[in-house]
């Protein structure tokens, strides 16, 4: 940007129990009398070097550091317990900062990005609690990059104590965790639908939202033959939020596919939306009605223990109406070589390009997942 059931195991086992399909799964710490708990997690760092050439002169800079990459580092926990017909689960979350030294000393944040409950039946799940949202949120979770490291288009973002911003403002928007009321269907013949209320966002202080911001996402997985996986999403939003005379009316919709061949993977999503802020909603709804759009197409190939990805996307649109503001692109590449199941290596280039910026980055890193 120019300013710019376990993840839930990297968000619910990822960004819920998410992260799950590129790490290793958590360890069991007690499974007796119907009852489990485990843990998982995550350990990044990486060096980093950035270099910007921005149209002032006196802006372009250098810039090394050792940071984390997209992802915090975390710690998660989950419990689950059969009682009769239902199966009751929690999981909690939580996710630390490693470089605060850069800006101050040992003030490291601890985020809880999740702490929920579930209760699964034969006619679904119902989740209470705090978790990622439904808008958006498979077009993260399925970045080819979410282990890696992203675009850094703004010095807070390269100088920052906080995480690199992944295809977050090039390509997707961020699907904030929020405390949430939500419904998931059972599977049928692929398709699996997920309906929540959302505690809404304020699009300024004092703002009234007379109702949850509601959310929806529809999934389907199926095979095309032996061996080629498809999976496809579509998401959505709307929220209505008033300051005095102001009415902001946020809504979107999102959607994507992936395809597997073999070591290929093919991956194109994208959304649309409106009154959404710089990376989503939170507490960051535009002060008007304005719209921002963008897409993300990627390609992986693994052989063996090594995977290559090529990566390209963009958002368009501004924070105020007709306003540009938010036009980014960001264009990677990517090795990622499998040490075990718990040890990643990683090697990435960015270049993040604004209308007033374009920012190099190079990224050598190391994931740990248990």
């Amino acid at each position: 940007m120019k300013n710019k059931k376990t993840h839930l195991k990297l968000l619910t086992c990822a960004i819920a129990a998410g992260i799950c399909t590129q790490a290793s799964a958590g360890l069991n710490l007690y499974d007796k009398d119907d009852t489990t708990f485990s843990t998982d997690g995550l350990i990044n760092t990486f060096y980093v070097h950035s270099q910007v050439d921005d149209l002032d002169d006196t802006l372009d800079r250098t810039q090394s550091r050792v940071k984390m990459g997209f992802l915090p580092n975390y710690i998660g926990f989950n419990f689950g317990k059969q009682v009769d017909d239902l199966k009751l689960g929690a999981r909690s979350s939580f996710w630390v900062s490693v470089n605060d030294a850069n800006t101050n000393l040992t003030s490291t944040g601890i985020d809880v990005r999740q702490f929920y409950g579930t209760v699964d039946g034969e006619w679904g799940q119902v989740l209470i609690g705090k978790d990622f949202a439904l808008f958006g949120r498979s077009n993260i979770l399925g970045d080819e990059l979410l282990l890696g490291y992203g675009q850094v288009g703004s010095d807070g973002l390269i100088d920052g104590q906080g995480v690199s911003f992944g295809n977050i403002g090039t390509g997707y928007l961020y699907p904030f965790p929020n405390a949430q009321i939500t419904y998931r269907t059972p599977k049928n013949n692929g398709f699996q639908l997920a309906v929540g209320l959302m505690d809404p966002s304020k699009s300024a202080s004092g703002s009234e939202e007379s109702t949850p911001r509601i959310e929806a996402e529809l999934t389907f997985e199926t095979q095309l033959s032996d061996n080629v996986p498809l999976k496809a999403w579509v998401s959505g939003m709307a929220q209505s939020s008033t300051s005095g005379a102001t009415d902001v009316d946020s809504n979107g919709v999102a959607y994507g596919v992936n395809v597997k061949v073999a070591g290929l993977s093919l991956s194109a999503s994208g959304f649309s939306a409106t009154g959404v802020g710089t990376a989503g909603l939170a507490n960051l709804v535009t002060a008007d009605n304005a719209d921002v759009d963008g897409y993300l197409v990627q390609a992986s190939y693994t052989m063996g223990k090594e995977r290559l990805v090529a990566s390209y996307g963009e958002n368009s649109g501004g924070t105020t109406a007709a306003a540009n503001n938010l036009d980014a692109q960001n264009t990677a590449v990517a090795w990622f070589h499998t040490v075990n199941s718990n040890l990643k290596l990683v090697a990435e280039y960015d270049r993040t390009e604004s209308d007033a910026r374009e920012t190099d980055t190079v990224a050598l890193g190391a994931v740990l997942t248990w």
